[in-house]
């Protein structure tokens, strides 16, 4: 057998008994009595006892006499000897480090973590959180199972039934303001702007987890829009503009005549079809071909809304006459009227370029008769304001984006030059020192010459210049020139921050004109959702008036709605028939959003987002140029 000594050898035992010789080894290795007290075989190995150390020597001897003597003076601890004493003052000094060193440390592992409390979300997140409520507050159709407003319902299931070639009907959409009217010309806008935002901010929405509501948001009005043109049909003949209106001063039961909830309509609510109309096929296109780089993680949904972009660019290029789609009609007219479409051929130019990457998209937004007709050089005061019927100064600004990330050269290289100058200039017409623009005592400025509804401009405003500043951040620009001064990106940021300070409540009246933002806000908004109780009664057309006309405040925070704003002084009169205050509209709060998700603080998410919106452009090279048909006026 084989038996494992202390240090790893073996050593061999003989079992027969006849030639041990009392020695307890085979009888190869006889006793020497004078040598040898004892002997041990390992590793094939005599070893004598001097050999031994004294530990070693009593592992195979057993302890001596002498060891024996001072027994109570030592303890064995295996390969150590030490004394008592030693031992005493060795635990001794373990257990001070430990109660010293070793318990605090246990301790405090064993006590919860505190992390430091998160930065709380400034203002312009609170604000956006809130302002994309508003769309929620304005869906029509059926509503989602995690519908967000309470005091909102189903409506509109009858709409676009009175077009018999219409088999599903027009259900679904946006109401555009206080009234239950769907114009479809600002709800393509604000569908444009909205996903414009999520293009260039999304880490922010990501940030603040607003991402997936604004997504859904969109798709509920690129969907809506899918219906309102014939798009299983090789090509557009016509467009469904518009559902409900009314005429001025009628007295008939209609979207403006009856005060009602938009779940109570009773009344006939006409649709209203183009044949013309390239400024609104233009804006549908712009708006589906925006969404669809939204959604470019959704392949089959992102060449959906492709494919009936570019089906409705060629409908605003080619097809009828050239004519606004709202001209002669008075249902649209006096709310919606457009009064061109040349700037809507270089938004959807624009955005479809950025969509397909197909360069004959480019080369229509930038063939020299487009911006003429667009009157972009013109330098026009009112053409530098972005709002639903002038998209010029933000389709400059997108192909501006274009030249300064990608630089196309040659042959879109002159246009892309001027468009960059004109934006810069555009830029410099806002800050108040160059007088180009009046602004109130209280700082907010009047884009439309003292017009009504002061803020749906002021917003829109304040993001191209945030924006603007964002893109020469990321393209390492320290600043812009304004003749002969020089500004650095703060001054951009300064004045965008500026207005939507105004608007959430630093002004003459301390007044949030964001309904729920702050504590002093509109409670008499100029809307028959929110003023009419959801009570679950049945109000008609005419017993809703008495919630019309009531001084009490609304039932219903329409939460997020940015109302029409004060006046040329800084007044404003929180009434509800007074609607250029207190109404609120889907183009004006998609301006409101984009703004402010473009000042947003975020931790390591400012910025745009630099190539997105680039993804499906190839490299550059001559373009392919669409019909010349494309260019005439």
């Amino acid at each position: 057998m084989h038996s494992r000594n202390h240090w790893g050898g073996s050593f061999e035992m003989s079992n027969d008994n006849n030639n041990n010789n009392g020695t307890g080894f085979g009888s190869d290795h006889p006793r020497e009595s004078s040598e040898w007290d004892k002997a041990a075989l390992m590793n094939g190995h005599l070893l004598r006892r001097h050999d031994l150390d004294e530990t070693q020597q009593s592992w195979l001897l057993g302890p001596t006499d002498e060891m024996k003597k001072r027994k109570k003076q030592y303890v064995d601890l295996g390969c150590v000897v030490c004394s008592r004493k030693a031992l005493k003052w060795s635990v001794a000094s373990i257990l001070i480090a430990f109660c010293v060193i070793g318990l605090p440390i246990i301790i405090a592992k064993s006590l919860p973590k505190h992390k430091p409390k998160p930065t709380p979300p400034d203002n312009y997140t609170l604000a956006l959180q809130k302002a994309l409520l508003f769309f929620d507050a304005q869906k029509s159709g059926r509503l989602p199972k995690d519908n967000k407003i309470a005091w909102r319902g189903n409506s509109g299931l009858n709409d676009g039934s009175d077009v018999t070639e219409l088999k599903g009907g027009l259900v679904g959409g946006y109401y555009d303001a206080g009234d239950n009217v769907k114009f479809h010309f600002p709800m393509a806008y604000s569908m444009t702007m909205l996903s414009w935002s999520v293009i260039e901010y999304r880490q922010k929405y990501e940030a603040i987890k607003e991402y997936t509501h604004a997504r859904d948001l969109i798709k509920w009005g690129a969907d809506y829009l899918l219906l309102t043109f014939n798009s299983s049909a090789p090509k557009i003949d016509k467009i469904y503009c518009q559902v409900g209106g009314s005429l001025n001063g009628s007295s008939t039961p209609d979207d403006a005549y009856c005060w009602q909830r938009p779940e109570d309509m009773d009344y006939p609510r006409k649709t209203q079809t183009s044949q013309a109309g390239p400024d609104l096929a233009g804006e549908m296109a712009a708006a589906l071909a925006a969404a669809s780089i939204v959604f470019q993680d959704d392949p089959s949904y992102s060449q959906r809304l492709v494919k009936n972009a570019e089906k409705l660019y060629v409908f605003a290029r080619d097809f009828g006459r050239r004519t606004p789609y709202s001209r002669g009609n008075p249902y649209i007219a006096p709310y919606y009227n457009s009064t061109g479409y040349y700037d809507e051929y270089m938004w959807c130019g624009a955005w479809l370029f950025y969509a397909t990457g197909n360069a004959s998209y480019v080369s229509l937004a930038t063939n020299p008769s487009v911006p003429k007709n667009a009157k972009a050089f013109y330098m026009i005061r009112d053409l530098s304001v972005l709002d639903w019927n002038n998209k010029l100064p933000a389709a400059m600004l997108l192909l501006t984006r274009l030249r300064m990330f990608l630089n196309p050269g040659y042959p879109y290289e002159d246009m892309l030059r001027m468009y960059h100058n004109v934006t810069g200039i555009t830029m410099c017409s806002y800050l108040q020192q160059f007088n180009v623009f009046n602004f109130t005592k209280g700082g907010l400025i009047l884009l439309k010459q003292g017009k009504p509804q002061p803020l749906q401009y002021a917003s829109t405003a304040a993001f191209l210049a945030s924006l603007f500043a964002d893109y020469m951040e990321a393209g390492n620009v320290p600043g812009w020139d304004c003749g002969p001064n020089y500004f650095s990106l703060s001054v951009l940021k300064n004045f965008a921050a500026s207005q939507l300070d105004y608007i959430l409540g630093k002004n003459p009246l301390n007044m949030s004109y964001v309904v729920g933002f702050g504590n002093k806000f509109p409670r008499h908004v100029h809307h028959r959702g929110a003023s009419t109780p959801n009570d679950h009664k049945h109000y008609s057309c005419t017993g809703g008036w008495k919630w019309r006309d009531s001084r009490n405040s609304n039932p219903n925070n329409i939460t997020g709605a940015m109302v029409g704003g004060p006046d040329r002084f800084d007044q404003f009169h929180d009434v509800r028939s007074s609607y250029n205050y207190t109404e609120p509209t889907l183009a004006g709060n998609a301006g409101l959003v984009a703004a402010l998700v473009s000042l947003t603080a975020t931790t390591g998410s400012d910025g745009i987002d630099k190539n997105t919106i680039f993804s499906a452009i190839p490299p550059l090279g001559p373009p392919s140029p669409p019909p010349p048909s494309a260019w005439k006026p």
